[in-house]
């Protein structure tokens, strides 16, 4: 099974996220822009993790969630992988106070938690972000950039991490559609059962 394990932003978020975006959408040059039901910041990538991989998964991810506790984030910002002038993939960054460096301790404990259940993740270095538009071959992309660089979205809570499923081509226009398998709280700030953790 091809999964995923995620911070998913609210509602609210994506559809501010939306609006700034919804502009651009018909411009000449355009990414194939994601459905913003599907906004996501990827902490571990799986691409085939093993039917009996899945329960740990599961567990490895819950124990994970128990350890952290809820933080402020914002989508702020943006850029492109694997650079400016032969981009594929247009992302806005995920921001605030601790949700950087909240969010790489997750991505790495979830890693941890992948490889244990026999489901070894991508090895990309990670960077909290969210992917907002794909182009299908290297572009220039300054241009789109400096737009994603003017972005500033409303605060939320990370309150949960979520292990998805995709499946590829069976969503909406040839994308990918996204299962949500199990969600996963985090504990409330200041929750005294984290003790020193």
């Amino acid at each position: 099974m091809r999964m995923f394990v995620a911070a998913v932003p609210p509602p609210e978020a994506r559809a501010h996220l939306c609006r700034f975006l919804e502009a651009r959408h018909d411009a000449p040059g355009a990414p194939r822009w994601v459905d913003p039901d599907q906004t996501h910041s990827t902490l571990a990538f799986v691409a085939d993790v093993p039917e009996r991989g899945v329960d740990r998964l599961t567990e490895g991810c819950a124990e994970v969630a128990a350890r952290a506790s809820r933080f402020e984030a914002r989508l702020f910002g943006g850029g492109c992988f694997p650079n400016p002038y032969a981009a594929r993939i247009l992302w806005v960054g995920v921001d605030g106070p601790e949700a950087r460096d909240r969010l790489t301790a997750l991505a790495r404990s979830v890693r941890h938690a992948a490889s244990r259940a026999g489901a070894p993740p991508s090895a990309a270095r990670f960077r909290p972000h969210v992917t907002v538009g794909r182009f299908p071959r290297p572009v220039e992309a300054t241009r789109w950039v400096r737009l994603l660089e003017a972005y500033v979205g409303p605060q939320w809570t990370v309150e949960e991490i979520c292990l998805v499923r995709s499946h590829l081509g069976e969503g909406r226009g040839g994308r990918p559609r996204h299962v949500v398998v199990d969600r996963f709280p985090l504990a409330p700030p200041g929750d005294p059962s984290l003790g020193s953790r």
